[in-house]
């Protein structure tokens, strides 16, 4: 299905939905990964099941590679197939204020970038249904590039070869972290391609600015993990979780046992 539009190129998005029909259901639209320059809306096919099984609408969405367009075309084009989704939520049976975003590796980047940028014009892009709102409820990063501790940084990001130092630095989503809606970070602890300590550093940087924010990583798994059925499955029960505590059912959990009688998780 066509979203929107790159420059002069139609932008696809393939929708999964949950078997049973219901109106306003949570979305998600996701961004692959592939280094900036590579990879496929279509690889995240798998990825989807666990989640519609759980009743989410998950939209696997293009964007273009930097071989087709430099920086910031990949975010405009995140941000046209967010104006897309919700301004089709009742065609789609989604609540166009529970739209979140998920994001693999550089897609990663895109999914943390665009949850930090809502509605700033520099990053709108002339994509398709102008005017309508781009902030999301959400966001997923898994094995996220955050920017220079990638080692493939400066040579894959979509910025001109010669572009400068403040360029890169720009392109950051931790420039606008105190803009952030609640996000969860998934890494492998033995990925060699993006270090989990970027993750791990990110993650202070949100809770530094009082966001809600969640890591969880995974002993000796690599990069791309999820793309093995198990740690699909056991992610989107951890996704269920966060966005039906932060989301769906917002509350807050006072201290274990605390205006109980009878102590430790006593009842009297």
């Amino acid at each position: 299905m066509v979203f929107g539009k790159g420059g002069q190129t139609d932008l696809h998005c393939d929708i999964y939905r949950p078997f049973i029909a219901s109106e306003k259901r949570m979305a998600i639209i996701h961004f692959h990964g592939g280094g900036f320059g590579g990879g496929s809306k279509d690889a995240l096919a798998d990825r989807m099941t666990p989640l519609t099984a759980r009743g989410y609408v998950s939209i696997a969405a293009q964007y273009r590679l930097s071989g087709a367009a430099k920086w910031p075309a990949q975010m405009e084009d995140v941000k046209a197939s967010i104006r897309w989704t919700r301004a089709n939520a009742g065609k789609l049976g989604i609540d166009p204020k529970r739209i979140a975003i998920a994001g693999y590796s550089a897609g990663g980047h895109l999914a943390l970038f665009a949850a930090s940028t809502s509605n700033r014009p520099e990053f709108e892009g002339d994509g398709g249904n102008k005017g309508v709102g781009t902030e999301l409820a959400a966001c997923l990063a898994f094995y996220a590039v955050t920017g220079p501790a990638w080692n493939g940084w400066k040579r894959a990001f979509p910025l001109p070869a010669d572009s400068s130092e403040e360029a890169f630095h720009a392109a950051e989503p931790a420039n606008y972290i105190k803009s952030f809606p609640p996000t969860v970070l998934f890494h492998g602890l033995a990925d060699t391609t993006v270090p989990p300590e970027s993750s791990q550093q990110f993650l202070q940087l949100l809770r530094d600015a009082n966001v809600p924010a969640e890591l969880h990583t995974f002993a000796g798994v690599p990069h791309e993990f999820v793309q093995h059925p198990e740690f699909a499955e056991a992610t989107a029960q951890i996704t269920d979780l966060f966005f039906d505590r932060y989301v769906i059912n917002p509350r807050t959990y006072p201290p274990f046992g605390a205006g109980r009688r009878g102590g430790r998780g006593g009842r009297g």
